[in-house]
């Protein structure tokens, strides 16, 4: 789940496209797009993702920060793909031989990734992470890794603080992080603390939430409903994979 500022600008329209339509889109089109081979049908793909960012109003800012983190780890596949692969050769540096193999593997991947991310932060990084998850149980995601989801997600943040306690604690007492074997085993009690404490405080809400008579699920007050807005979404998405398939086998 991505911060929600990242995606602040898309709450306009986030509402009136049922959660399973934007999860349901999500999951085919990047299983499409993960399988598409040529340049053609992943251009077309990422031109898609890009009229799905406008289409949500997207904040610029975050998604190109968001962006440039992703293209800075591809651009390493840039300097070992095309001299790693075997093929023709179409750049020669010295001993090293940049191979037309090896440039369009590295272009098929940039051009997916950047497809992908794209399409993610459209149609689920604007979904608050409960209905998110029960828009998943509805999908026939079984309902045992749906509330571990929620749960996770939920105790994520107190843990965090809970490890910060923790190391505002060990800095109290004099700790300065090193690379010695003093801070290696300062650091596993830490995580061995917090271990604890996660376990003593899943138990005391486990409690509390018998006390409050949970019987193993977890109700939505929100209902989902397959508007017309959404079921044409849908037909939108479909189109858009349908063509890029064509792209992909008609020539």
């Amino acid at each position: 789940m991505l911060p929600e500022p990242a995606v602040a600008a898309g709450k306009a329209t986030r509402g009136w496209i049922d959660p399973r339509v934007r999860l349901a889109a999500a999951l085919v089109y990047s299983g499409a797009t993960a399988v598409w081979q040529k340049p053609e049908s992943i251009a077309a793909a990422l031109g898609f993702a890009l009229g799905l960012a406008v289409f949500f109003r997207l904040a610029p800012g975050p998604v190109l920060r968001r962006l440039f983190a992703v293209n800075g780890l591809l651009a390493l596949l840039w300097l070992i793909l095309p001299f790693s692969l075997p093929g023709e050769t179409l750049l020669q540096l010295g001993p090293l031989a940049a191979s037309r193999e090896g440039l369009l593997l590295a272009l098929r991947i940039t051009l997916k990734s950047n497809a992908l991310l794209l399409a993610l932060l459209a149609l689920v990084a604007p979904l608050p992470f409960p209905s998110a998850g029960h828009a998943l149980h509805r999908l026939g995601v079984p309902g045992k890794f749906v509330q571990l989801l929620l749960l996770t997600w939920r105790y994520l943040a107190l843990l965090e603080q809970e490890f910060g306690r923790l190391r505002r604690a060990a800095a109290l007492r004099g700790f300065r992080p090193r690379t010695d074997l003093h801070t290696y085993r300062t650091f596993a009690w830490l995580l061995g603390m917090l271990l604890v404490r996660a376990v003593d405080r899943a138990e005391r809400v486990r409690r509390a939430m018998l006390c409050r008579g949970f019987q193993g699920v977890f109700f939505s007050l929100q209902e989902f409903r397959l508007n017309g807005r959404s079921l044409g979404f849908a037909a939108a998405v479909a189109a858009a994979v349908a063509a890029c398939a064509v792209l992909e086998f008609g020539g």
